[in-house]
């Protein structure tokens, strides 16, 4: 793993000693934190959510235990592995915090190597899982998000907008006439089309929060956080105007032209407000744009 990119790990612990040998043994592989109290050590964790925290047990102020407890009841810390480092070694302890959910234990006085192997071992797991959760959110041809990674992203927007009395808006949508096209060019010019088509909606939205993802089949959706039904017609617009212009090449040096259909939907959600009605109002504006003549962007206002 490349400088920029290295693990980072949260080393908890009120003796001195303790934390400069951890820091010493694991200094060159990872980004470290260091905190001396476990009240420090949940405030850095909400802070930093490091891949793996090192928590000593017996501290002054907080224990271990009570500090994984905690850990456990914030949402964004919950799924910290954590690693105790204990000189208590009876099984009544080991129980204890393995009923907390503690990942692995280094024994006091510790020696530096087996304190890189537990902790790397820990690291080749966390991130083996990284990847299988993304792959499992991405669409293979595309790159884009999935369908289900759009749906988590959508519930936890969804819910900030509630809580903050925000607008959001989606988009949907649909590379036109193309099921002609592939019946015509073959489904690897296809595949070309939706990966062409991908990079152009990728590249005209403007801002990080936005969310691009693969709805299924020749369909995407854009999720736009804080952002009204204007502000979500003109990026529609934008997108439709630049995949008109993309031209698609073949091997024999034919080029061919896509367009899509939008429809567009926005709410200021509020706790009894549907989810699957705002998706179904922005796949009514689709439809309603391809009933129109294809090639345009309606909003669900205008679909009623």
């Amino acid at each position: 793993m490349d400088e920029e990119k290295k693990n980072t790990i949260l080393i908890v612990d009120d003796e001195i000693t303790n934390l400069n040998l951890l820091i010493h043994a694991l200094r060159n592989t990872y980004t470290l934190f260091v905190a001396k109290s476990g009240p420090a050590a949940i405030e850095m964790a909400k802070n930093h959510l490091p891949d793996l925290i090192l928590l000593d047990i017996v501290m002054g102020e907080m224990d271990g235990y009570e500090v994984l407890r905690s850990l456990r009841d914030i949402e964004i810390t919950q799924s910290i592995p954590v690693i105790f480092i204990s000189g208590m070694n009876s099984q009544e302890d080991e129980e204890k915090g393995l009923a907390l959910g503690v990942a692995d234990y280094i024994s006091k006085p510790f020696s530096p190597n087996i304190v890189k192997l537990r902790v790397r071992n820990q690291i080749r797991m966390i991130n083996y899982l990284r990847e299988i959760e993304h792959l499992s959110m991405t669409d293979a041809l595309t790159g884009l998000s999935n369908r289900r990674s759009f749906n988590a992203t959508l519930q936890r927007e969804w819910g900030r907008a509630v809580r903050e009395n925000e607008s959001i808006s989606m988009i949907i949508l649909d590379i036109d006439m193309f099921k002609n096209f592939n019946d015509t060019y073959g489904h690897q010019h296809g595949d070309a089309a939706l990966k062409i088509v991908a990079k152009v909606i990728v590249g005209t939205i403007k801002r990080p929060a936005d969310f691009v993802a693969r709805w299924g089949g020749e369909e995407f959706t854009v999720l736009l956080p804080s952002t009204d039904m204007d502000g979500a017609m003109v990026l529609a617009e934008e997108i439709r105007a630049a995949v008109e212009k993309i031209e698609i090449p073949h091997d024999d040096g034919f080029i061919t032209r896509a367009t899509i259909s939008a429809g567009v939907s926005h709410l200021m959600p509020n706790k009894n407000s549907a989810v699957d009605k705002f998706i179904s109002d922005a796949d009514r504006a689709l439809y309603s744009a391809k009933g129109q003549g294809r090639n345009r962007v309606v909003s669900a206002v205008d679909a009623m």
